[in-house]
């Protein structure tokens, strides 16, 4: 895929942009792997299964060391390996090798150690490295199912101009009373009304600073609220392709029912739901600010201007209160964005969604697109 209009990637100045490293302080890279045994000797780099850990090894362990650390007076640049975990930012194991096949602990060892820790992974950490980041007081990058078109577009931008579009975007969303969302899909229609209690609108930008421990889930850009309550309906496709009619009330989704597909997945669902009633909590709402293309990954893909995306789970690294231990189930702890788009829903147009603030109805979006109020504010 040619993308002429992106510069070609280029690890420093996503590192400056993003860190405002200082000389002297330290990095490292962390990598998940179903099995540690394969980090020793780097033999997962033979293994086509591990794209996303590959690109971690030569795009970013290479590059630290072929003159990125000398450029921006970076140290260390160590490589460690933890455990896969079975879910979207479920917390991470302590355990963790090295290519050498030495181990360490992450909490004792790695967290305390390194101002700048970059973590490319098949599922996110953002949301357990987030609270760790602010327990050790280092700065972090997420980058989760990285591959070619993210590196040539989504991390190729430069982060001041993301940033900049990011906050324009977020003051035109900021304080809003309630979103309603209207879904088509076939010949039904469904709305869900989503209560932000006229909150301050928050931003991934992609940018951390020094003095402020954080996480960064790159690629960015995006502006996003944590609802304070909800209801209604809403299609969702799950992983298989199935699609599911979710019913919401006081905030969660409640039960589900078949659109079609496999009803087993339907039941499964609902199962979870009446075991773990929180895993229905939808604890965000997101609005892409950046104009990129299609990666086919959702942490890309969710940042796309004209596209929307709600989430279920754990919110504490957005800044609500919905933590771990609130779960029935550990395993249940996972913060689960559910994206909306032409690539990703082809069955489910997002027709309308509309923001209701001191008692005008604004037209944010329109069948993935930015309607006229989002354009204005981007100028």
């Amino acid at each position: 895929m040619d993308l002429p209009h992106f510069p070609p990637f280029c690890l420093a100045r996503l590192l400056r942009n993003t860190f405002h490293p200082r000389p002297g302080e330290r990095i490292c890279i962390l990598i998940d792997l179903p099995e540690l045994g394969l980090a020793n000797g780097w033999a997962f780099l033979g293994d086509e299964r591990f794209s996303i850990q590959r690109h971690a090894h030569d795009s970013f362990y290479k590059a630290l060391h072929d003159g990125v650390m000398t450029e921006l007076g970076l140290v260390g640049g160590e490589f460690f390996a933890y455990q896969e975990t079975d879910g979207s930012n479920l917390d991470l194991p302590d355990r963790a090798v090295a290519p050498d096949g030495g181990e360490v602990s992450l909490e004792r060892e790695v967290y305390p150690s390194y101002d700048i820790i970059l973590c490319i992974s098949t599922h996110s950490a953002t949301a357990p490295l987030t609270a760790l980041a602010k327990r050790h007081g280092f700065r972090g990058a997420t980058l989760h199912g990285v591959n070619d078109i993210i590196l040539r577009s989504g991390l190729a931008v430069d982060y001041n101009e993301v940033s900049r579009d990011a906050e324009k975007l977020r003051l035109a969303l900021t304080w809003a009373d309630h979103f309603e969302i209207d879904f088509a899909l076939v010949d039904d229609t469904h709305t869900l009304r989503l209560e932000c209690g006229r909150q301050e609108a928050q931003k991934s930008h992609g940018i951390c600073l020094a003095d402020e421990p954080d996480v960064a889930n790159l690629p960015a850009g995006e502006v996003y609220f944590v609802p304070t309550g909800g209801q209604g309906a809403f299609p969702m496709q799950y992983a298989d392709g199935t699609l599911g009619l979710e019913q919401v009330s006081g905030g969660r989704i409640t039960g589900a029912t078949l659109i079609c597909g496999d009803q087993a997945v339907i039941d499964a669902h609902n199962a979870k739901l009446a075991d773990d009633p929180v895993t229905g909590e939808l604890c965000e709402l997101g609005f892409g600010t950046q104009v990129l293309p299609v990666s086919g990954r959702d942490i890309q893909d969710e940042k796309i201007l004209g596209t929307m995306h709600v989430a279920t789970g754990r919110s504490d690294h957005l800044g609500g209160n919905l933590t771990p231990d609130k779960f029935a189930k550990a395993q249940n702890a996972t913060h689960d964005d559910i994206l909306f788009s032409p690539s990703k829903t082809p069955d489910i147009t997002v027709t309308q969604v509309r923001m209701h603030r001191d008692g005008d109805s604004i037209v944010v979006l329109e069948n993935y697109q930015p309607a006229k109020h989002l354009l204005r504010a981007l100028g």
